[in-house]
């Protein structure tokens, strides 16, 4: 299977930039083994202070992004540890909404 490209966008509320950034720069080992295992690679989360919105970009090895591993206890948790600083669902995952490729340049 070849690589893909994936991107979405979530929402930080308002004030919690600093501690996202720092809950990130702290992210948890177990976390960042399992998304290399999964195929996630090259990710980075841009964010619009006007806005709020986060911007996720990823590649992947095996065409499943990070968005698609809800069924870990590990990411459950980091969920869990992170939805009092966005926008989350019932399941506490980050609401999530992919972004459509429209130009890419190698």
């Amino acid at each position: 299977m070849s690589d893909e490209r994936m991107a979405f966008r979530m929402h930080l509320k308002p004030g919690f930039e600093a501690e996202y950034e720092i809950r990130h720069r702290e992210i948890w080992p177990e976390v960042k083994e399992l998304l290399s295992q999964s195929g996630v690679y090259d990710y980075s989360i841009f964010l619009d202070k006007e806005t709020g919105n986060l911007f996720a970009f990823q590649r992947t090895k095996e065409g499943s992004g990070s968005q698609d591993l809800g069924g870990e206890e590990i990411i459950r948790k980091w969920w869990s540890y992170m939805k009092d600083l966005m926008d989350t669902n019932e399941d506490d995952s980050p609401v999530s909404i992919p972004l459509k490729e429209v130009f890419h340049m190698d």
